[in-house]
C-alpha cells in the first residue's frame, strides 16, 4: 500500500471505534496460525460491517466464507436477539478455528456454523436473508449472487468483498482472476434489480442493495 494511503488508513483505525477482546484475539490467532492471513477482514472493515449490521438490525444472515471467524462476529454486532448468522465455509481447518472463537462469544447460540461448498449449501437453505456477506472464492461471485438475489427480501443489503483486487480491476490489462472480478462488478451494475455502490475500503466492499 502507498505510503500516504496507509497513514489515511492507520489514521481512520485511530479514529474508529475499536475491536472487542475477543476479535484482537481472533486477529492473533490468524497471523499465528494460518498462512493467509491477510484474508482476515481486520479492525476497520470488520467496524464496518458491524456498523451496517447495527443500522440494517438483520433477523437472518448469511455469510459465505467464515475464514477464522472475524467477519462472522462483526457481523452478529446488530443481530436483533431472536436472529441468526449462517456462516459457510469449505476448509475444515478454518472452520475450527472460527468454531473456538465462536463458542468464546455472546453469539454462540445465534451462529449456525456449516462446513461445506457453499454453492451446494444454498440451495438446501430456506431461510429469507437480511444480509448476505459474500467472501470466498472470487472466481463463483457471480454464482452466489445468483444462488442469494431470490432469497433476499426487498431492503436486503449483499456485501462482496475484495472487488478491487489490490487495484488490479481498474488496470487496463487483467489478469484471469482481476477479469473474473471486473465482470461481476459489471454483472451487478447491470442488474436492474439492485442498486450498487463500491467503497475502497481495504481490498473493496460492494454495498448491493435489492429493491
Amino acid at each position: 500500500m502507498d505510503t500516504s494511503l496507509q497513514n489515511i488508513y492507520t489514521y481512520c483505525e485511530a479514529h474508529t471505534f475499536g475491536p472487542t477482546e475477543l476479535l484482537s484475539e481472533v486477529e492473533r490467532t490468524t497471523h499465528l496460525k494460518t498462512l493467509a492471513p491477510r484474508m482476515l477482514s481486520g479492525h476497520l472493515q470488520g467496524s464496518f460491517l458491524g456498523m451496517l449490521s447495527m443500522l440494517m438490525k438483520p433477523n437472518v444472515i448469511l455469510e459465505i466464507g467464515t475464514f477464522t471467524g472475524y467477519s462472522a462476529l462483526s457481523l452478529c454486532k446488530g443481530l436483533s436477539s431472536e436472529g441468526k448468522l449462517i456462516t459457510i465455509e469449505y476448509d475444515a481447518e478454518m472452520a475450527a478455528l472460527a468454531e473456538v472463537a465462536i463458542q468464546k462469544s455472546a453469539y454462540q447460540n445465534q451462529i449456525q456454523l456449516i462446513i461445506g461448498d457453499a454453492k451446494k449449501v444454498i440451495p438446501t437453505l430456506t431461510e429469507t436473508f437480511d444480509m448476505v456477506f459474500i467472501d470466498a472464492d472470487k472466481e463463483a461471485y457471480p454464482l452466489y449472487f445468483d444462488l442469494v438475489i431470490d432469497k433476499c427480501r426487498s431492503g436486503a443489503l449483499i456485501i462482496a468483498d475484495n472487488v478491487l483486487w489490490s487495484g488490479k480491476v481498474a488496470e487496463d490489462t487483467k489478469d484471469k482472476k482481476t477479469a473474473q472480478i471486473d465482470a461481476f462488478n459489471k454483472k451487478i451494475l447491470a442488474d436492474d434489480r439492485v442498486e450498487q455502490m463500491i467503497l475502497p475500503i481495504r481490498d473493496g466492499l460492494s454495498l448491493i442493495r435489492k429493491k
